[in-house]
């Protein structure tokens, strides 16, 4: 029988690297194995653990909830074509944008480790000690927070924040533009109680982690993307081989994050399959409490959030590329390039 059951340290505990991670002058987290394979810190029972959770929720007849890019409606925006056009401009100030943003919300990640997660045994009937859910608060969402902005115990790694910013150097060198405006929050907004049946508390949390795997969906969009142009061979000709360990810095990020999507998806799983204790004294099913939630939060960050940030970057671009003398005709060279890829 596969072991469900694990402790904080086991959860916690990395491989033993043959080398450390060390890029454009940071000092990173995780390492590489004697064959030169990329290993994701505190993966040494935690991804043997989302496994077992898995098979052991799929053979009780309930299904994995889809966590796949097949849920977004929308492209990364700008596409390709026209990424590629505004980096043949000198309009590199976009990506390099994208790429800080991404690094200090991956920072505020960190803000899991102090998470005081609740312990779901109390409002859930069934027995969850052999669950991930019934794992969330043995350090799953810490090991999540440490992936995402440093370890407070290891403050000498850097995480995926400055792994961004390491990819960001290598493609366009150090300080090449100043740091952008950074957004408040790409989370779906509070919209007040959305499960008024459980305690505020748990609600909050359960919210969280359903925007936190839509934000991950939405992340795997974007390392394709930037992986893609990375490699792109009309990008960046000046810095063809550091553009090229830029995409493989965004390879071992996009390795990091599957975890979290792993265990993401599989309590949003579990929870379906659970019976809740209400407020008032009554019970409710998973699927009627999770489903309807989980709908909406996929179609906020899909359809409403893609079509505002899309909005919001179109704007941002005309306003760069007007300042050229031929400005206008730029940007409806670049709208071009949209139109087409949506004719594709």
């Amino acid at each position: 029988m596969a072991k469900l059951t694990y402790t904080r340290d086991e959860l916690m505990a990395s491989h033993d690297y043959a080398r450390p991670h060390e890029q454009a002058g940071y000092r990173l987290h995780g390492g590489f194995l004697a064959d030169g394979t990329y290993v994701s810190p505190r993966v040494l029972h935690r991804w043997p653990a989302v496994h077992a959770w898995q098979e052991a929720l799929t053979a009780k007849g309930w299904p994995l909830i889809d966590a796949t890019v097949q849920l977004l409606k929308r492209g990364n925006y700008p596409n390709i074509p026209q990424e590629r056009f505004l980096l043949s401009h000198g309009m590199g100030q976009q990506l390099w944008n994208s790429l800080t943003i991404t690094g200090v919300i991956e920072a505020r990640g960190r803000a899991l480790c102090d998470l005081v997660a609740p312990d779901f045994q109390q409002i859930i009937v069934e027995d969850i000690s052999r669950t991930c859910t019934g794992h969330l608060h043995k350090g799953l969402l810490y090991a999540h927070g440490a992936d995402e902005g440093g370890d407070p115990a290891e403050p000498e790694f850097g995480a995926h924040d400055a792994m961004w910013y390491a990819a960001r150097d290598l493609c366009f060198g150090k300080d090449r533009y100043p740091l952008p405006e950074i957004p408040e929050s790409i989370a779906r907004p509070d919209t007040g109680r959305l499960m008024p049946q459980l305690p505020a508390g748990f609600e909050q949390l359960i919210l969280l982690l359903m925007n936190v795997l839509m934000i991950e969906v939405r992340a795997e969009s974007f390392f394709a993307f930037c992986c893609e142009i990375m490699r792109d061979p009309e990008a960046f000709p000046a810095r063809r081989a550091e553009a090229a360990e830029a995409a493989a810095m965004v390879e071992r990020i996009r390795t990091d994050e599957a975890i979290h999507v792993g265990y993401l998806q599989t309590t949003v799983s579990e929870m379906r399959s659970f019976t809740f204790k209400t407020v008032d004294g009554g019970t409710v099913k998973g699927t009627d409490l999770i489903d309807p939630i989980w709908q909406g939060m996929v179609h906020w960050h899909a359809v409403t959030q893609a079509d505002f940030s899309r909005e919001q970057t179109r704007e941002a671009i005309r306003v760069g590329l007007e300042k050229a003398p031929n400005g206008a005709t730029l940007f409806a060279e670049f709208d071009a390039l949209d139109d087409l890829a949506k004719a594709a």
